[in-house]
């Protein structure tokens, strides 16, 4: 994020590491990232970390209210530490993932409405959300995604629903676009007259999310351990080695939610398929990459539906909510 999270200061977070045994000597803000809010770090001892500052206000599909938000991001953080560790299956290098507290916490609250965890700060070259992996790049990924998939479960690893928390968000603003969005912010009337000219195509698009769920829950295919979002903004390039950033997501799905966002064909889709005997679904391929349109728009809205100034993150909603608008309304 560009902006600072309101009303934490970077004293609050600082004196949050002590439960870490962290006592910074250097301390950046980096303004990278969509939804949370990020720091890097030095401590007295030379080491380098990263620091995450989550808005729990923000995790909507952890459940409603601070709590649940704040318990499902402890169960996401704890299920990728116990991946890291072997637990209870061998250690998966590749997961980068929070390191504990002298109590084995790997998250803890910030005030009323944030949290915060500390990552190991790792040499290499992240990507960037969008970008075209090559296919190198693609069968290291969909690699890594069979070894977690052939994974045992930690205990704190919960159920991912093919549904999507925000999804009231998004029929609220569809009910609504008969009055004016006033008194937001500069892009919420904009964003009622993109909504307005698609609503018919979302709508469209909302019942095929439905068909296609149906289908996928009536089949009962087995759940695996799954990231969420393996997507090149959560790759780590370190040499030839991948590493896979951003848990906050895991949890147990069809390998589907995670093969949509990296499978660029029937290649990548064989390789999954003899490295681990599981014959990948077009049907819930489409599903899951519905699934994510969907929610960005109901995401995007409810930013640009609450008040906001003209500030880059409420841009970057902006621009990326009509990108994904009209792609949706093209059948992508």
């Amino acid at each position: 994020m560009e902006e600072r999270p309101a009303g934490i200061e970077d004293c609050d977070v600082r004196d949050a590491l002590r439960a870490w045994g962290i006592d910074t000597v250097d301390w950046r803000y980096a303004p990278v990232g969509f939804g949370d809010y990020h720091w890097s770090a030095t401590d007295t001892r030379g080491r380098r970390w990263f620091v995450t500052v989550a808005d729990l206000t923000r995790k909507s599909w952890y459940g409603d209210g601070t709590e649940a938000a704040f318990r499902g991001l402890r169960d996401a953080m704890d299920t990728a530490a116990a991946l890291r560790d072997g637990e209870p299956d061998g250690r998966l290098d590749f997961v980068v993932a929070p390191v504990r507290t002298a109590d084995a916490e790997t998250v803890r609250r910030l005030g009323s409405g944030h949290a915060v965890s500390v990552f190991p700060l790792i040499s290499g070259t992240a990507g960037h959300f969008g970008e075209t992996l090559t296919p190198h790049d693609r069968s290291l990924v969909v690699d890594l995604l069979a070894a977690l998939h052939r994974t045992a479960p930690p205990a704190s690893a919960r159920a991912r629903p093919p549904d999507f928390a925000t999804r009231p968000q998004l029929l609220a603003a569809l009910a609504e676009l008969g009055s004016p969005w006033h008194g937001f912010g500069p892009y919420a009337e904009p964003a009622r007259h993109l909504l307005a000219d698609h609503a018919g195509a979302v709508r469209h698009r909302l019942d095929e999310f439905d068909r296609r769920a149906g289908e996928l829950q009536a089949g009962g295919a087995p759940l695996v351990v799954t990231h969420g979002e393996p997507h090149p903004g959560n790759v780590l390039r370190a040499g030839e080695r991948r590493l896979l950033l951003d848990w906050d997501t895991v949890g147990l799905a069809v390998p589907e939610r995670d093969l949509w966002l990296v499978a660029d064909g029937p290649d990548d889709l064989t390789r999954y398929e003899e490295s681990t005997g599981r014959t990948p679904d077009p049907s819930a391929l489409a599903l899951y990459r519905l699934r994510w349109a969907l929610n960005d728009i109901a995401e995007f809205l409810t930013l640009l539906r609450a008040p906001h100034g003209p500030t880059p993150d409420a841009r970057q909603s902006w621009d990326a909510l009509t990108d994904t608008v009209k792609s949706l309304a093209a059948g992508a």
